[in-house]
């Protein structure tokens, strides 16, 4: 069994405040026997008044992510920080994730959202990401992590299936899916999709939530869950409160479910 931590978060327009909650939950997933703990998307900083986060956002990779990288030595922890924002050279800035390895003086793995949420709501919410954040090109995984093979995707990501085809073809045994869901979308399509998305990869999924009423306005879903890869819901951290969440998975599992129905194996491209 390999014991992971989910932080769900109520992030705010304040980096240092996010940054001791995450500390907070690091120390406690640790003290609790986790080997890796898996936070939301835009952990460090949720604000959606771009003039007032850009001092922030360029902070983000020099200064935070080193903290974070030393947090994951200092707690013996795989960190995997589920996005923040980090200022681009062209001037835009890039919705990354990062897994920091608990190992001093190893760099991190770094992911960056493919798919940007540029949406109109009909409860009248608009969203243009594209008009802020580049969008990344490369899927991206990486081994020897506690939770096996680990594939990376943010929020929207999930709504692709080639994305999640990818990961599957390279036999990921996780795939974290960190997110700041809506609440209109939440509700409609939030558990639908990870359980797909566990079932067609026969893969663990993680995904840490934001939850609640933001600072800068806006409210989400929550429901941090994790998946296993027959499509059980191993936790729901539900929809009203920000908390850490343990969770003992068993990764021979997956061999398990791919032995029972081997989609993977017998996937034949589709000709066009």
């Amino acid at each position: 069994m390999t014991r992971i931590a989910v932080l769900q978060m109520t992030s705010g327009i304040d980096p240092e405040r996010n940054f001791a909650t995450i500390k907070d939950a690091a120390s406690k997933a640790s003290e609790g026997g986790a080997e890796m703990l898996f936070t939301p998307e835009m952990s460090l900083l949720l604000d959606r008044d771009r003039k007032r986060a850009a001092p922030s956002i360029e902070r983000a990779e020099g200064e935070f992510a080193g903290r974070l990288a030393q947090l994951a030595v200092d707690t013996g922890l795989h960190l995997a920080i589920g996005s923040m924002a980090v200022a681009l050279p062209d001037g835009k800035w890039a919705n990354r994730s990062f897994v920091f390895p608990p190992e001093e003086g190893t760099e991190p793995t770094t992911y960056d959202k493919i798919h940007m949420f540029d949406v109109d709501l009909d409860t009248g919410e608009s969203w243009r990401e594209s008009n802020a954040y580049q969008a990344g090109t490369e899927v991206v995984t990486l081994e020897d992590t506690p939770v096996g093979r680990l594939g990376l995707a943010i929020c929207y990501d999930m709504r692709f299936p080639a994305l999640f085809e990818e990961l599957g073809a390279r036999r990921c045994d996780t795939i974290a899916i960190p997110a700041a869901f809506t609440v209109p979308t939440g509700k409609a399509h939030w558990h639908t999709l990870l359980r797909a998305r566990a079932i067609e990869a026969s893969a663990f999924v993680v995904a840490a939530a934001q939850v609640g009423d933001h600072e800068d306005g806006r409210q989400t879903y929550g429901h941090s869950l994790v998946i296993d890869p027959w499509g059980e819901v191993l936790l729901d951290m539900g929809g009203d409160e920000p908390g850490l969440g343990f969770v003992d998975i068993d990764l021979s599992r997956i061999s398990e479910v791919r032995s029972q129905v081997p989609s993977l194996a017998n996937r034949r491209k589709i000709a066009k």
